[in-house]
């Protein structure tokens, strides 16, 4: 029974010395970016499960975005915020049932590294892009990278 654990870098979010990193907020092109992934991952039919987000305002709002495209509630997960890494992340696919794509929305470098530690791949998640790996006794296999861009083209 493969299972599939969906990452989403939240979008563009305000400079660093803006506010507090926590409360840091979406740009314009950072509500977009999210909303278009939402599309995007609607319209290639990607049944998405549950959606578990860091409760950082960056990531938090680019997940309530994205949902709302994709009929679904965001559940706020702590360890996304700081300290998500590959055993987090088999620990969460672990507590969802059956056949099921779970979608996390979170950060830098945190997912690159998660990708790599399950997949082997260098995958690079710019602000706003998708990764999708499917998940096999604890090893995975990347079977989807999409840029912004890419995700723009599909959500048209």
């Amino acid at each position: 029974m493969a299972q599939q654990l969906w990452f989403l870098r939240h979008g563009e979010a305000e400079p660093h010395d803006a506010r507090p990193d926590a409360e840091r907020r979406l740009t314009e092109r950072g509500r977009l970016q999210a909303r278009t992934a939402g599309k995007a991952l609607k319209a290639i039919d990607l049944s998405i499960h549950v959606v578990f987000t860091s409760p950082k305002v960056r990531a938090l709002d680019t997940a309530r975005l994205a949902c709302e495209e994709l009929g679904l509630e965001p559940i706020v997960h702590a360890p996304l915020a700081d300290g998500f890494d590959v055993d987090e992340a088999l620990a969460l696919l672990a507590a969802v049932e059956g056949d099921q794509r779970v979608l996390v929305v979170g950060h830098n470098p945190t997912f690159e590294q998660v990708v790599h530690d399950l997949t082997g791949a260098r995958a690079e998640l710019r602000k706003g892009a998708v990764a999708g790996v499917r998940v096999r006794g604890g090893r995975g296999e990347l079977i989807a990278l999409l840029q912004p861009r890419e995700l723009t083209a599909i959500a048209r």
